[in-house]
């Protein structure tokens, strides 16, 4: 444990913490004006009627048309402030408390990567990322440091190898590697490709993808360390990401996030030669001598606490899993915050029928009065949503006078291009089901 204390304290140089701030700045502002550009802000956040909250949550609620556009407009000012380095505590604060709000506002906007900027913008928080090159820095020369202790860049890598890693377990399945699934179903859809395009509806093409994937999910943490195979391991990222990108369109900006996350495991040197070449172009080299940044004991023992809890919780999400019986891609116990990225097709239908004891008469609710068509479509194969929205149908007719009302679904799912089978036990009044992280035996054996 002292060895280990004294490599996380060892002074390195903080330009890849530098480069990694201002990248991370970039593509979190491209991304954002991409999502407001494409309308999803009114899509998923002003149109619908009913949200999906988390559990324990359901206090976070959404703002009004014009609110939501100020939050979005308050994270693009705080991208900005991230990459230049400006108020660089403010904004990486203020860019963690609205990214992080707004992903708790449905879970049915639910992606892997949304959860990675919420969970870094948090590290991010706690780093010392405004010390050098900065508008900061400039304003105020007595912060400037050129070095800082290893861990500032070491959780963030710890934590990209925490996402790879149990990426790669998660594919330690039979559908994966024995049967190709689901790359088998999507692969084919890519079939008018150039060059590439013919081969996509051979299986073999399928097999090895999925094997190669897994391989590197499970390999690369460690090539990146390596100063002797971190190259070549950067290169394949690199190859890796981008077919990830052509092959699976719907996977959006996360092969360009981990692509220039990676970065951060490339040594001080490396950086500082990226930042001195910049400084020369704009005639504004400057000799900086080498400056140590030691925090002080109390600081040091507070962020020691917050990182240890911080990733003994990382370490145990994807697992918790194991807590629940049955098949983990079926009942989805377990399945979000746990990097499993992209890998299942899933698909249902659901239906919900509403019943007055007093009277037995019984209606079926129409989807579409409280629904999206998204929220519906990611509605009908996520039990705990299913149980939500029965929650809301109940609420809703109790508003109409009706006294402790029934509510029974019909759900039909297909998981990997199985066929359709009951997904929900039909006779199950959900109306009175707890909303909870405790098992869901109302969800059938797969």
């Amino acid at each position: 444990m002292k060895n280990l204390q004294k490599q996380l304290d060892k002074q390195v140089y903080i330009a890849p913490l530098i480069t990694f701030r201002v990248l991370f700045g970039f593509i979190m502002l491209v991304s954002l004006i991409r999502f407001m550009a494409n309308g999803w802000v009114d899509q998923l956040y002003v149109a619908p009627k009913f949200f999906f909250t988390y559990y324990g949550f359901d206090w976070v609620q959404p703002l009004n048309e014009t609110g939501m556009y100020i939050v979005f407009g308050l994270m693009i000012a705080a991208t900005i402030g991230i990459m230049l380095g400006s108020f660089y505590k403010t904004a990486i604060t203020v860019f963690f408390i609205c990214f992080t709000y707004v992903e708790l506002l449905d879970k049915s906007n639910y992606l892997n990567h949304y959860y990675f900027v919420s969970i870094i913008s948090f590290i991010m928080i706690w780093l010392p990322a405004h010390r050098f090159f900065s508008v900061d820095a400039l304003r105020n020369p007595s912060i400037r440091r050129t070095q800082v202790p290893a861990w500032c860049t070491g959780s963030i890598k710890l934590q990209l190898i925490i996402v790879y890693f149990f990426a790669g377990l998660a594919k330690i399945n039979s559908d994966w590697l024995l049967n190709a699934l689901p790359l088998k179903i999507w692969l084919p859809a890519t079939s008018d490709l150039p060059v590439a395009g013919p081969f996509m509806d051979e299986a073999w093409v399928a097999y090895l993808l999925s094997w190669s994937s897994c391989l590197y999910d499970l390999s690369i943490p460690f090539l990146l360390l390596y100063k002797k195979t971190r190259p070549y391991a950067f290169m394949a990222v690199i190859v890796f990401h981008v077919l990830t990108k052509v092959f699976l369109p719907v996977i959006g900006m996360f092969p360009y996030i981990m692509i220039l996350s990676t970065t951060i495991f490339f040594p001080g040197d490396r950086h500082r030669k990226i930042f001195t070449t910049i400084q020369q172009c704009f005639g504004r080299l400057q000799k900086v001598p080498d400056t140590e940044l030691h925090f002080r004991a109390i600081h040091k023992k507070s962020l020691t606490s917050l990182f240890g809890l911080f990733f003994m919780l990382q370490l145990l999400l994807p697992i918790r899993y194991l807590l629940y019986p049955g098949n983990l891609f079926w009942t989805e116990q377990g399945y979000r915050f746990s990097w499993r990225v992209m890998l299942m097709e899933k698909a249902g239908t659901v239906f919900f029928y509403v019943r007055d004891p007093s009277t037995e008469n019984e209606a079926e609710i129409t989807n579409r009065d409280y629904l999206t068509p998204f929220q519906e479509k990611m509605m009908a194969t996520q039990a705990d949503m299913i149980l939500q929205y029965a929650h809301l149908i109940r609420d809703e007719y109790k508003k109409k006078g009706i006294k402790n009302p029934e509510v029974r679904v019909e759900s039909y799912v297909s998981l990997n291009g199985t066929g359709s089978r009951l997904f929900i036990d039909s006779t199950v009044n959900l109306a009175a089901e707890e909303r909870g992280f405790r098992h869901k035996d109302w969800v059938l054996q797969y």
